[in-house]
């Protein structure tokens, strides 16, 4: 199928078959929505018009360009275990308002994994893992620093292991930084292959929202510890990690904020919650795509004066990312991943940690309940209802599935709040790209 859009004054084409993008006045693109998305008035293009469009049309799809087939085979999924969410901590030195997490305890007791525990994790990860080189494990909460000595001693045994086995580990931790001390900061960057950190944006925002247990704001607590490690880091891979949410709906200022404090890396995602005041709801999204474009408009300045950061959202290859068979695969939740809670339980994602609905085993047993695991492994694109008239589908993969059981009573079911956004970001991403190669 074939999108046209316009974003921030270009006309674009997308063809979502081949994955290309074309660029395009503004007549091409109105014509192309009206007669192939159902969007506007065939009638108003007189015969000269549609001529001329549909001769250039015509050359494109020649080429393979427009109107493109589409990939209809089933992924094949692997039955090798890739990755593990170890939840090290559920526990947090802060009090997040909007926290999925239930402010660290995933609506149980306030615990830590023993290394016992993490160890029998790790060694599930390699038992389980086929023919897989290279695995990945996430040191996630509540706050994993709270666990440091767990963790150094569970990455020092899986590095034993590498030797044995020759499998390759890969390490990532997600810490709200109020921890983040000299020793902290030297370990991760000798055995962390990313590193997220938490912070909303501006000091106000931040603080409102991500206070610590006497209710008090933490960014003063955390941007200085966030700014040494970032500059320590090199070349090494990190994100900042921020939230926004009903109440600050202008959070490219949040982003820009973060940029200009020294942040190269930055993702800013909306919040995941139905509590009210913060929930992001369907009347706001005129507002947030908007907001996106604003977003796109003051990165694209950065960009062309040489101060460009990456901004995760705007991130769209349409060239030589991610293999079209892995994005109809859609997420390897509950088949390739898992995530793995302190008394050694396991659960298809993160997300879903918690709910006794998913729970499909633990790590010391070493089964895996094979019902669950079927039902994720059958997920991807095309089983995702309302997907296959979606001009993003082969970029976006059909949403979250936690999103859309959780909102949706489905992981089949794409949740629509999260699609406009999507779609919007795409479109930003694209027009992004396009700039980069020098369509301005």
């Amino acid at each position: 199928m074939v999108h046209a859009f316009t974003c921030l004054g270009k006309h674009y084409i997308y063809d979502s078959g081949s994955g290309s993008l074309h660029g395009c006045d503004l007549k091409t693109k109105e014509y192309v929505a009206a007669k192939y998305e159902g969007c506007g008035d065939l009638s108003r293009f007189s015969p000269s018009e549609i001529n001329e469009i549909e001769g250039e049309l015509s050359a494109l799809k020649k080429e393979g360009l427009f109107l493109a087939d589409e990939v209809r085979a089933y992924p094949a999924k692997s039955s090798e275990i890739k990755a593990l969410c170890l939840h090290i901590c559920h526990d947090c030195n802060l009090r997040c308002r909007y926290c999925f997490a239930d402010e660290g305890a995933y609506h149980s007791a306030r615990e830590f994994m023993s290394e016992e525990t993490a160890k029998a994790a790790i060694d599930f990860l390699v038992a389980n893992s086929g023919q897989r080189k290279v695995l990945e494990a996430d040191f996630f909460g509540g706050e994993p620093l709270m666990c440091l000595k767990t963790i150094k001693n569970v990455v020092a045994y899986a590095r034993g292991l590498e030797k044995k086995t020759g499998k390759k580990f890969l390490f990532t931790t997600t810490t709200n930084a109020l921890l983040l001390d000299d020793d902290a900061i030297d370990f991760f960057n000798r055995e962390m292959e990313n590193v997220v950190l938490s912070i909303d944006g501006r000091k106000e925002v931040h603080d409102a929202i991500r206070k610590t247990v006497n209710g008090k704001g933490s960014f003063d607590l955390v941007i200085n510890k966030i700014k040494k490690f970032v500059k320590s880091r090199g070349n090494k891979s990190y994100y900042v990690r921020g939230t926004f949410t009903a109440k600050n709906l202008d959070f490219s200022k949040d982003v820009l904020f973060l940029a200009e404090n020294g942040f190269d890396s930055i993702s800013m995602e909306p919040v995941v919650t139905d509590i009210p005041d913060l929930a992001v709801k369907e009347e706001h999204l005129p507002a947030i795509c908007k907001e996106y474009e604003t977003l796109l408009s003051e990165y694209l300045k950065k960009y062309d004066k040489g101060e460009g950061f990456n901004f995760f959202h705007f991130n769209v290859d349409l060239e030589g990312g991610v293999c079209l068979q892995k994005r109809v695969s859609a997420c390897g939740a509950g088949n390739e991943y898992f995530s793995v809670v302190p008394n050694g339980d396991i659960y298809p994602c993160h997300q879903f940690a918690g709910d006794k609905n998913f729970l499909m085993g633990n790590v010391f047993g070493g089964e895996i309940n094979a019902e669950i695991r079927k039902k994720f492994a059958g997920s991807c694109l095309f089983t995702r209802k309302g997907c296959e008239n979606c001009f993003a589908k082969f970029i976006c993969s059909g949403g979250c599935a936690a999103n859309n059981y959780h909102f949706g009573g489905d992981i089949n079911k794409p949740y629509g709040v999260t699609c406009t956004m999507m779609k919007k970001r795409i479109e930003c991403g694209m027009r992004a790209l396009a700039h980069k190669k020098g369509d301005i």
